[in-house]
């Protein structure tokens, strides 16, 4: 018989936001946004839990972020800083695991199926991974502990911030039954909302239904969403891990000038490529803008923030401001794409690139 396995989600809370106030100390306690300044077309890349209890996000203009909290203090991100301390993090988990799969900077998938440490206890092994990680980082850590991705995921998020849940194998079934189906990690918010005009609304709903009936309405999805909403998932937590991208793009027939139309069309390609993730169950973190000009130069300007971009709008709100750092409008353009990448979560999208888990603000 093959041995349960012990899975853990580890993330960490606020992680931007944290590094800053732990280095800053007068951050402490007050509303700090990670990206643009209030007066510029930048966005939030990162915000702490006082600036959230204002109903600012990632992904948010900062000039919106700053009309619901005027207050609060805006400082430009300081990604080797990050990087410095996911390097430590990451040197903490391979303590525990023998495999390590990361997801981005501030969270990653530990598989402690043969740790021996604790007794094998994986909840244990987690107390320990928050200890050490508040002990060497000063930063607090949420963790996630199951035997399987998709429940480790979710467990990590059920009592943020500090967080330590667990979901037991008798417990799986039953915990997916009363989950909102809107908690799904990988049911985005299109997915959600055809559920619900379905009658799905919760994991119990979803476990009515077949395969064959779910693969008919949600395509090759359906597999995945019959076996999540029975507590299941077969995926191996990987060590080696490969960032995979996805864009679209088109080119006009004549060149253009016209900053708005541009706009225009890099909002329509923006949709084709969130209804592409949302059909492949992937979750970006980093907005591409490509722009190639009537002289066959191209640029490409990209954006990162903290949080997966889950909504539309949050894709077309980054828009604006990567088009403007390009020189479209002083110059003609002949093609633009938009691509998504930095993903949070495994899908088998053909073709892709080595793991890049830094978060690139290109100027």
């Amino acid at each position: 018989m093959a041995q349960q396995r012990k899975i853990i989600h580890v993330d960490m809370d606020a992680f931007f936001t944290s590094v800053e106030q732990r280095d800053t100390p007068e951050y402490k306690g007050k509303p700090l946004i990670v990206g643009g300044q209030p007066n510029s077309r930048g966005v939030v890349a990162a915000c702490s839990y006082e600036a959230r209890k204002f109903g600012i996000h990632s992904a948010m203009p900062c000039s919106r972020a700053y009309r619901l909290c005027p207050h609060a203090i805006f400082v430009p991100p300081r990604l080797e800083a990050y990087r410095e301390v996911s390097e430590k993090i990451r040197e903490i988990f391979w303590r525990y695991a023998s495999e390590v799969e990361p997801l981005s900077l501030d969270e990653a998938y530990l598989d402690v199926t043969y740790t021996a440490d604790f007794d094998g206890s994986a909840t244990r092994i987690a107390q320990a991974i928050k200890r050490a990680i508040l002990a060497e980082t000063n930063l607090i850590a949420s963790a996630g502990v199951s035997y399987n991705k998709f429940l480790a995921k979710i467990a990590s998020d059920m009592d943020k911030p500090d967080g330590l849940y667990v979901i037991k194998p008798e417990q799986g079934a039953e915990f997916v039954a009363e989950l909102a189906i809107g908690k799904f990690h990988g049911i985005g918010p299109a997915t959600e909302a055809k559920m619900n005009t379905l009658g799905i609304k919760t994991g119990l709903d979803l476990r009515q239904w077949t395969e064959h009936e779910l693969t008919a309405q949600f395509g090759k999805s359906g597999r995945y969403y019959y076996t999540i909403s029975r507590g299941i998932d077969e995926r191996p937590v990987r060590s080696t891990r490969i960032r995979k991208s996805l864009g679209k793009e088109t080119t006009f027939s004549t060149d253009m000038m016209d900053m708005d139309e541009l706009l225009s069309q890099l909002e329509s390609l923006a949709e084709i490529v969130f209804e592409r993730l949302q059909k492949l169950q992937l979750e970006a973190r980093t907005l591409t803008v490509k722009v190639k000009y009537a002289n066959f130069q191209q640029v490409t300007r990209a954006q990162s923030v903290a949080e997966a971009l889950v909504e539309l709008e949050d894709f077309k709100a980054l828009l604006p401001e990567l088009l403007s750092r390009t020189e479209a409008g002083k110059q003609a353009v002949r093609l633009v794409g938009v691509t998504a990448g930095g993903f949070v979560q495994d899908s088998d999208v053909d073709g892709g690139e080595e793991a890049q888990l830094g978060l690139p603000l290109e100027p």
